[in-house]
């Protein structure tokens, strides 16, 4: 398994991460548009709800795999988000979503020490998905959010 790491989407790598889609039918699950990076810059920009919006490209060893983002409330314990999560079609099914989000819940933890729950909201046709969270602990916790069902895992 090559070595999975988060990195800033800079100046330097923006442009590639254009590239990044699923599979048509995965959309959906992931943005209302495409490309998918687009809208992600365009919130850490633009700062939705308030938030602070952090984008994070996922690479294995030195190839571009995958995007993940982070929306949370300075300050807040409760507050921090998951946005966008995927891997890139040409790279789905080697077992970088469960390592690359493992890393991610890691750097939360180091990153902002006030957070004690992460969230996120998932498709409820996304089992994929739903499987792989349970599987890192996140649980169904009763609320939804634009019809998702929002999971969560204590900090």
């Amino acid at each position: 398994m090559p070595s999975i790491t988060l990195r800033d989407i800079t100046r330097d790598n923006w442009r590639a991460t254009l590239a990044l889609t699923v599979h048509p039918e995965q959309q959906r699950f992931i943005a209302d548009h495409a490309p998918i990076a687009a809208i992600m810059l365009a919130k850490a920009y633009i700062r939705p709800d308030g938030l602070v919006w952090v984008p994070y490209v996922i690479y294995a060893d030195a190839e571009m795999v995958g995007l993940i983002e982070l929306a949370y409330e300075p300050g807040s314990r409760d507050q921090y988000w998951v946005y966008h999560f995927f891997i890139d079609r040409l790279h789905q099914g080697k077992g970088y979503a469960n390592v690359a989000f493992k890393a991610f819940i890691q750097l939360i933890r180091e990153l902002y020490s006030d957070c004690r729950q992460i969230n996120l909201a998932v498709h409820p046709e996304n089992s994929r998905a739903q499987r792989l969270y349970t599987s890192l602990g996140f649980q169904p916790d009763g609320r939804e959010l634009w019809g998702e069902p929002v999971y969560s895992l204590p900090v």
